[in-house]
């Protein structure tokens, strides 16, 4: 697939280059209208169930905890996914998100999903970062 997946907060302005603009929210972002924000869909059962986005809170140190546990979220629920699939396979898609957290949001954990499973992998479910390796003690 040639196809681009990218991330964009919803509070940016939407531009031509975003191709398809799928918003991957269960709540809608507060402030902004359904013109401003300029949706190719809202696909709220692709965002992570509110149990888990409660338990998450957007914790860092949670973060690979709900990696693993939103993919198999993912996993059980693959109809709220595979639009944006589709949408990929004719060009640009961009994930639209409302989080202020760029790095540990459901948006980035669920483009690391699918750019998985468009190479044909499963994404890793590690549930604990790396660990560093020990100094050997001298």
């Amino acid at each position: 697939m040639s196809s681009v997946l990218k991330l964009k907060r919803a509070y940016d302005p939407a531009s031509p280059d975003d191709g398809s603009r799928f918003l991957v929210e269960r709540l809608w972002p507060r402030g902004l209208s359904k013109v401003k924000l300029k949706l190719d869909a809202w696909l709220k059962e692709v965002g992570p169930t509110t149990e888990l986005r409660r338990w998450f809170d957007h914790d860092p140190e949670k973060w690979f905890r709900f990696r693993t546990r939103y993919f198999r979220e993912l996993d059980a629920r693959p109809e709220a996914w595979r639009p944006i699939l589709s949408a990929a396979r004719r060009g640009t898609v961009t994930l639209v998100y409302s989080s202020h957290d760029e790095k540990h949001n459901n948006a980035v954990a669920l483009q690391e999903y699918l750019n998985a499973r468009t190479r044909g992998h499963v994404p890793a479910r590690r549930s604990n970062p790396p660990k560093r390796a020990r100094r050997a003690s001298t």
